[in-house]
């Protein structure tokens, strides 16, 4: 599995919240708390105010990924010494704008999912679903919205899309893939059961399998052979699965338009036969 390129700090500790020990999460609960606050001290001095030993503190720098604390340090720096890094905030005040509240979590889950996004592995996939030339999406519940959304873009590039909202159907069409298909399933949490069947049974088959979800070390993470993570805000106002879900779409929009850059003229011939067909449905 390819894992996603990732310098956002607290968006990790945020992510990998319920694969932590007890230890790990008051860590976690530390840093998320105070992130300007852990950025200074040393490890001995930090490990001193949050009340754990250097060697819990090293673990749990490594689980997120880093080399070595001075790694982590600068990583958490980046984003808790700005002025405006105010990620994971939990507590919105009721009297807020309701469109301010929507808006904002959405910017926040679009920014850190597109600095995340690993470009030449995008490239990679785009390569991938031309070649073979089918693409097979996958998505439950508010994912199967992403899901035809993708299928509703893809389209026009000429590239043939296979999508279906009945689970059954789903399965039946996972079962049948090969070694040269190329599925995408989505899924906010990645432990949906029956999302994890979907995949497996792909993964079984000879697919490959690319992922796109907000967990990292979720089942289905890491069942991938590619993984995109797309990111969430904070807000306790808002289900964290709408914000993932723009940036979802986006993240769509962005394989779209990786596919059309590498079809070329081919492409823009593709996407006229389709604006062809569709004008003479208008008045």
């Amino acid at each position: 599995m390819e894992k996603p390129k990732s310098s956002n700090c607290l968006y990790l500790i945020h992510s990998l919240m319920e694969d932590f020990s007890d230890r790990e999460r008051w860590i976690a609960d530390y840093i998320l708390a105070n992130p300007a606050k852990a950025v200074h001290p040393s490890i001995e001095e930090l490990s001193e105010s949050i009340g754990v030993s250097v060697s819990t503190l090293v673990r749990f720098v490594k689980k997120l990924g880093f080399k070595g604390y001075q790694q982590f340090r600068i990583s958490l720096a980046s984003e808790a010494l700005a002025p405006e890094a105010k990620i994971y905030e939990t507590i919105v005040d009721r009297n807020d704008d309701p469109v301010q509240i929507a808006f904002s979590s959405a910017q926040k889950a679009l920014e850190l999912t597109s600095s995340m996004i690993d470009r030449s592995a995008l490239a990679a996939l785009a390569s991938r679903i031309i070649e073979a030339g089918c693409v097979h999406l996958f998505g439950l519940g508010g994912s199967a919205i992403v899901a035809k959304d993708a299928v509703h873009k893809l389209i026009r590039t000429g590239i043939h899309c296979v999508n279906a909202e009945d689970y059954h159907l789903q399965l039946m069409i996972a079962s049948q893939l090969g070694e040269k298909d190329t599925a995408i399933v989505i899924s906010h949490t990645g432990v949906n059961k029956d999302t994890l069947r979907i995949a497996e049974i792909a993964k079984n088959a000879g697919a490959f399998l690319c992922v796109i979800t907000t967990y990292p070390r979720s089942p289905l993470a890491r069942m991938s052979d590619r993984l995109f993570i797309s990111a969430s805000s904070g807000s306790s106002m808002i289900s964290e699965a709408f914000s993932a879900r723009i940036a979802q779409l986006a993240m769509i929009d962005s394989l779209y338009i990786a596919i059309m850059e590498q079809l070329g003229e081919c492409g823009i011939q593709k996407v006229e036969k389709m604006r062809a067909a569709i004008a003479k449905r208008r008045m």
